[in-house]
């Protein structure tokens, strides 16, 4: 009888304080898991409502884009519209798009900038986000990678003239060094931090021998977006599903707040499971019971 007491009046008190302050009931919202769509890049193009729909499925509820065609304004033959609702239809927010951005770099000429941006608005999302550099159009040196800061600063103020953040995403290249510093380095010191923000891309930075979170000691804030991907521990030029590999993600993201992480997206790129689908759950799983 006293037990059953104790614990009406122990009971009675939890709900009294949570009816005086009903916020403390709910303070632990998880972050939404994203996915970058190049991780199903061989059915995607070839089924994008089925694809979207099994993405919705395995619980993801962000995604970042890729494949964008200028020309055609449209993805895979599916214009943004068309693709907009598409995600609406699955409950699935765009909130970053990977663009083509190698003929700027190698000429300068920003005039696909304008679709980018008109994509993205249509989308209703929050970046744009330079992905990839090829290789003939890479620095050499220091001056080169300068040059590329100027030119992703000029990029960046019409973003946000748009009302849209420009992000850069990194591969294990830009920690080429010149001295005493790097590529990336670079990047990070010669844009302008009121514009310019980074998606790291973890997998990458750790095969190129850094450690993430050194980086978000020595630029807090910056890394606003990740790409969350496994090393395999035999092999470092192979993926590997979440947790199973090399990488501590659990150090990673209790310093999330650190490093600027607003959002973040699973990707695969090499070393898939036999079936990339339940790949993806698996990786969604672990994410979110032990990472978020």
């Amino acid at each position: 009888m006293n037990k059953r007491r104790e614990f009406l009046i122990n009971s009675g008190l939890v709900l009294g304080t949570l009816a005086i302050t009903p916020s403390l009931a709910f303070t632990t919202k998880k972050r939404a898991i994203g996915i970058q769509l190049w991780t199903l890049r061989e059915t995607l193009p070839k089924d994008i409502k089925g694809v979207l729909a099994q993405i919705a499925k395995a619980g993801f509820t962000e995604v970042e884009t890729f494949g964008f065609s200028p020309k055609d304004n449209a993805f895979f033959g599916t214009t943004v519209t068309d693709f907009k609702a598409i995600l609406d239809a699955n409950g699935l927010k765009a909130t970053s798009n990977h663009f083509d951005f190698n003929n700027f770099i190698k000429t300068g000429d920003l005039s696909d900038l304008k679709s980018y941006i008109a994509a993205a608005k249509v989308l209703g999302s929050e970046y744009v986000t330079i992905p990839w550099i090829l290789p003939e159009l890479r620095g050499t040196s220091a001056d080169d990678y300068k040059k590329l800061a100027a030119g992703i600063n000029k990029v960046a103020q019409q973003c946000h003239a748009a009302g849209l953040k420009l992000a850069y995403h990194n591969h294990d290249f830009e920690f080429t060094k010149f001295g005493n510093t790097n590529g990336y380095e670079i990047l990070l010191n010669e844009t302008d931090p009121k514009l310019v923000d980074f998606e790291l891309d973890l997998y990458w930075a750790v095969r190129a021998g850094h450690n993430p979170l050194d980086l978000f000691k020595q630029h807090p804030g910056r890394f606003t977006m990740w790409h969350v991907k496994d090393m395999d521990k035999a092999n470092k030029e192979l993926n590997a599903e979440i947790g199973k590999g090399a990488i501590d993600f659990k150090a990673i993201f209790a310093q999330s707040k650190l490093s600027g992480m607003k959002r973040f997206f699973l990707e695969h790129e090499t070393n898939y499971t036999p079936n990339p689908l339940e790949s993806i759950k698996t990786s969604f799983d672990y994410i979110s019971k032990n990472l978020i």
